[in-house]
């Protein structure tokens, strides 16, 4: 059943061949968007009411069998049969099996073009909305783990060269306030989603009098889109505002198990996980690899091409619809359930971190606290230039015995994490999602 079939479907091999092709994986992909067709039709049917284009019996009808449809959706008892395009056809055709004619009125004044649009950003609403919890929830996480071990010193790097003491306070928070800026980025995407594009029709708008603005409000959306031409101009747009933001939070996390990685190997040994955290070699028994963190990596690197992927495919089209566009879905719906995995899979695992304590009382660090040394120098009223140069000699006479005292009391400190006022940042940042 097609929605723009005007006769019997042609079943000879030619007929079939296209269909498949065209069709590709919409069948199962569509499967994630029949609640929020569902919810649109209903909008959509109780606009067509009030503005006298159905008749009350007839939005009843409609009503009561979308409804039905939506319980089976919420219950996991739909399913899309065999010869059915898309989503769309499916759910108006068992509107239409279930109370006859008014089913067929339903689709009065849209197009699948704007249906499809609708689908798609009440999805990627709630997806995204899915998405900023999960990463508030790493991000209080990182916040705890950092007030934890604000005391457990740690190397501090530049260039791989050892350069300062820090902190595993300061290694956590310093993600969670990463996460921020990834936040910004999200909720900007959730606003491009926030308009409403029903009514645009396949984007020439309608010569009904279709009142956009009630099912803006019934839809939850904050706006519409105004021009309809625009409206159709969103598909791939609002995906890829969208790729662009989960891009930036793979991006976080990404360097993140990057350091895990590095901190876990046996040089090092900074951090540990429990032996049902990590995985073992077939020959080398000593081994705990951190293949997690290492999925992890690997899954957020490739999400940072999805946007690249999304700008290829929308890149040469001009106004209007295309069939390119069906292929949006095939880039985003795989990327948001890897972004969620991966976040959920660091929510896990993290519950489980072990830091080392007293790390820096190796005396393999003590350049380390090179800096600390020229400053107490500069205290006593020695000039930096000289004071360096003191402490630059000592190393190459072999000399450097550093005291191991810290006596940061300014902004930069190690223990100086701010983390009340980092959480009041991610606050104001999250509340715009509201």
């Amino acid at each position: 059943m097609k929605l723009w079939q005007k006769g019997d479907a042609k079943t000879d091999d030619k007929a079939l061949v296209t269909e498949k092709f065209t069709v590709g994986n919409d069948r199962v992909l569509d499967m994630r968007l029949a609640k929020f067709d569902a919810l649109g039709s209903l909008a959509h049917a109780e606009m067509l009411e009030q503005v006298g284009i159905i008749i009350a019996e007839e939005f009843q009808a409609i009503k009561a069998g979308l409804e039905e449809i939506l319980a089976s959706i919420e219950a996991g008892t739909f399913v899309m049969e065999d010869h059915v395009e898309d989503i769309h056809s499916q759910i108006e055709k068992m509107l239409t099996d279930k109370i006859g004619d008014a089913g067929k009125r339903l689709h009065t004044g849209r197009s699948r073009n704007d249906q499809v649009l609708v689908d798609i950003k009440l999805y990627l609403k709630h997806s995204l909305t899915e998405t900023a919890d999960l990463t508030v929830q790493l991000f209080d996480k990182l916040q705890q783990l950092s007030e934890a071990h604000k005391e457990h010193l740690l190397p501090g790097y530049t260039h791989f060269q050892l350069a300062m003491p820090s902190s595993f306070g300061l290694w956590f928070g310093a993600y969670a306030e990463s996460l921020i800026d990834d936040m910004e980025l999200l909720v900007a995407a959730y606003k491009v989603a926030d308009k409403n594009p029903l009514g645009s029709g396949a984007g020439y708008g309608s010569a009904f009098p279709l009142n956009r603005t009630l099912t803006t409000q019934l839809l939850g959306f904050s706006e519409m889109n105004y021009n309809s031409v625009y409206a159709q101009m969103t598909r791939g747009k609002a995906e890829k505002a969208a790729l662009t933001a989960m891009a930036s939070i793979a991006a976080t996390l990404s360097r993140f198990a990057y350091d895990v990685c590095l901190y876990m190997g046996q040089q090092f040994n900074y951090i540990s996980f429990s032996d049902s955290l990590t995985t073992g070699s077939s020959i080398m028994p000593h081994k705990k690899n951190p293949d997690i963190f290492e999925l992890i990596r690997a899954k957020c690197n490739r999400l940072q091409a999805a946007p690249n992927e999304m700008t290829l495919l929308m890149s040469n089209l001009p106004s209007g619809y295309h069939r390119d566009m069906q292929l949006t879905k095939d880039i985003l719906f795989p990327a948001i359930d890897t972004l969620q995995e991966c976040l959920t899979m660091l929510l896990f695992s993290l519950e489980e971190i072990q830091v080392r304590p007293n790390l820096l009382s190796d005396k393999t660090f003590d350049p380390l606290f090179s800096v600390e040394e020229i400053n107490k120098l500069v205290v006593s009223g020695i000039p930096f230039r000289d004071a360096y140069k003191i402490v630059g000699n000592s190393f190459n006479e072999g000399t450097f015995n550093p005291a191991r005292e810290l006596n940061h009391t300014h902004e930069g400190s190690i223990n100086n994490l701010c983390t009340k006022e980092i959480a009041e940042m991610m606050h104001k940042v999250v509340a715009q999602l509201h």
